[in-house]
């Protein structure tokens, strides 16, 4: 009769766990492939997004631990009075409609005239976006303002090439079709014929003058509010635009603009009259009760 090592029910048990682990790394290696194909043929689904547009103030504001980052010139900040005007109720009401009935006038208009428009109009404009709220008053933004015939027509080619390839790979069929209706595409004619656009740069951290790194919080945030008062500012004047966002651009109209690394584009506006045969979407807007609540 054949001795039976003590051992023996210890070796079975690794032989059973090896053998166990060899089955699932084979059954996984047979699912991979799978999945690879499954997400790559997600990709193609799923809006693209140009990491430009990423806001990671966070995640900055979290790290920036080191000496290279200050936050300086708020220490001693003195404080001044603020009256702003104040209205009868009557006056309140008259006003705030007709601002919304101003505001409730624009739209997004892609036939611009080539007819000039004063340069110091334009320059109040941006006054205007300058004014507004900003994470720790660090006044994150950028106004790149072209108006040389050459340079809007290199930011035109370098628009279209990437718009192209966002149509027909990046940007999924959903969008695509979502954007149908509005009868829009790569190819982007006001770039040239505006006598304006407006480049707006998010500076995603400031420079101060000894080389040191000034956190800018929430600088993404800052600037789209910023965006927002330009497009009110342009109504009031009467100009019109059409707020783009040129995906996967970015580093490329910034090396031609040449603007520093600390900035990174947002927002690209081209500004001017309508032209006299401009038409936009038949659109409605929604309902108050859809966009208000009240608790």
């Amino acid at each position: 009769m054949a001795l039976i090592s003590p051992l023996t029910p210890v070796f079975v048990a690794i032989l059973c766990v090896v053998i166990a682990l060899f089955f699932k790394n084979c059954r996984r290696a047979e699912s991979e492939p799978k999945q690879k194909v499954s997400r790559a043929a997600g990709e193609s689904s799923r809006p693209w997004v140009d990491e430009d547009l990423q806001d990671d103030t966070e995640i900055s504001v979290r790290d920036n631990e080191d000496d290279d980052w200050v936050v300086s010139g708020t220490e001693n900040l003195p404080h001044v009075p603020y009256s702003p005007s104040r209205y009868t109720v009557e006056e309140m009401l008259e006003r705030s409609q007709q601002f919304y009935n101003l505001l409730n006038q624009r739209r997004s208009v892609r036939f611009i005239s080539p007819e000039p428009v004063s340069r110091e109009v334009i320059e109040n404009v941006i006054r205007a976006a300058g004014t507004a709220p900003s994470g720790a008053h660090t006044e994150p933004w950028t106004f790149v303002v072209v108006d040389d015939a050459e340079t809007k027509n290199k930011i035109r080619e370098i628009v279209e090439e990437e718009e192209e390839i966002n149509y027909k790979q990046r940007m999924g069929d959903k969008w695509v079709n979502d954007l149908r209706r509005l009868r829009t595409n790569w190819v982007k004619e006001y770039l040239d014929t505006a006598p304006y656009l407006i480049l707006i740069f998010k500076q995603t951290y400031g420079i101060l003058p000894d080389g040191k790194k000034k956190t800018h919080y929430y600088n993404e945030i800052s600037v789209s509010i910023s965006c927002g008062l330009l497009l009110a500012a342009l109504q009031n004047v009467g100009l019109v635009t059409v707020t783009s966002t040129p995906l996967n651009c970015g580093p490329q109209l910034r090396l031609l603009l040449r603007r520093p690394a600390n900035e990174k584009l947002l927002m690209l506006l081209p500004v001017g009259y309508p032209a006299p045969d401009a038409t936009v979407p038949d659109l409605t807007r929604k309902d108050l009760s859809d966009i208000m609540v009240v608790v």
